[in-house]
């Protein structure tokens, strides 16, 4: 036999947890608009301005106007002006541009000419909206008033994708997939660990030992920093046998860089040990970050497509730069020099993770 109100008591039990559980009522909130906002903003086939260079070898009325005219697409944001295609190149590979833009000399003659093309554009192939978003630029009438010409022309385009020439998905995805994975892990690791030390009791008892919170902290941290490592070499190791995916940079590097890496997702762990109250929240909690990790970070869509507020946000994400030096060392051969950018980000995200958990943690025990 059915007893509605003991039904009802367990419901109001329920809700009135709920209610002071505050970190969770923040979730069934949060998250859905979280959601919303992201999938909305982040979510943009309709790519536009991608950091662009151009060219120029022709130099002419001709010239200048059909570098306007690609400029009034919106796809290309013109970032740099250099001399030459081996410029362009170079700064491809560093991963300042991702489409460069070759005029040469004869330009006027070729645009002339519809079996020859009249300008190329280098494509960093990595990502295949990229290049995708390139080859439709070949299918815009580029059209221009010419004096030599009786009527108008429109200018061929010839596309050079770069670093993925078979534009295989996994060249894309592997690279960016290693943040991802040493994000959901390291964070995870780090904040359940502690939480479940406190939950037990053993934290307390580490507390009464001469050793302070600074060497607590580190002491929690080492360990994983070895496991975080071992995950990237079984992560290089699938991707190379598997996937064939190459890393065509150097290999200390790319370790260096996932140090650095991995010890801010430790530290960001840490913080959230010192918020949440128990395993379940810190579960929530990682989850509640791994989403923009996921789709702001350039990892599944273009950054630069992005709107510019979102790219704010993206920018403060350690994926973010991460995913930029895996691509670039292993893909592109670039160096951690030429992207020191983003490792100076991931150091002084690091920093102020390891601090404000430090400092937590001290408040919490007093």
């Amino acid at each position: 036999m059915n007893h509605p109100a003991r039904i009802f008591a367990i419901m109001k039990k329920e809700l009135l947890q709920l209610s002071r559980d505050r970190l969770t009522f923040a979730m069934i909130v949060g998250i859905p608009v979280m959601q919303m906002l992201l999938f909305g903003f982040a979510i943009n086939t309709d790519v536009r301005n991608l950091r662009s260079a151009v060219a120029d070898q022709s130099g002419t009325h001709l010239s200048r106007q059909f570098v306007a005219e690609l400029g009034q697409t919106q796809v290309l944001d013109m970032r740099y002006v250099v001399d030459t295609a081996a410029e362009l190149e170079e700064l491809l590979r560093i991963g300042k541009i991702s489409v460069g833009v070759f005029i040469p000399a004869d330009f006027d003659r070729r645009a002339l000419d519809k079996r020859r093309s009249a300008a190329q554009l280098l494509v960093d192939g990595v990502d295949p909206t990229i290049l995708g978003v390139a080859n439709q630029l070949r299918n815009i009438p580029l059209r221009f008033d010419s004096t030599v010409a009786r009527e108008k022309e429109a200018a061929a385009i010839e596309i050079r994708p770069y670093y993925n020439p078979e534009r295989r998905s996994a060249m894309f995805v592997i690279p960016g997939l290693i943040g991802i994975i040493l994000t959901l892990t390291m964070m995870l690791f780090t904040a359940v660990a502690v939480v479940r030390e406190r939950e037990h009791g053993n934290l307390e008892l580490l507390i009464n030992t001469p050793i302070s919170t600074t060497q607590l902290m580190i002491g929690k941290v080492v360990p994983y920093i070895a496991i975080g490592l071992i995950q990237l070499a079984i992560i290089i190791v699938v991707g190379s046998l598997l996937f064939k995916v190459p890393v065509r940079g150097s290999v200390v590097e790319l370790y260096f860089a996932a140090l650095v890496f991995i010890a801010a997702n430790l530290s960001l762990g840490l913080f959230v040990s010192t918020v949440v109250k128990s395993q379940f929240q810190a579960i929530q909690i990682t989850i509640f970050f791994l989403l923009p990790s996921i789709l702001l970070s350039g990892f599944v869509f273009p950054f630069d497509g992005m709107p510019r507020f979102v790219q704010y946000i993206g920018e403060v994400l350690p994926n973010t730069h991460f995913i930029r030096l895996t691509r670039g060392i292993m893909l592109r051969d670039a160096s951690i020099a030429e992207m020191a950018r983003e490792l100076i980000a991931l150091g002084i995200f690091t920093m102020v993770a390891m601090t404000a958990a430090v400092l937590r943690f001290t408040k919490r025990l007093d």
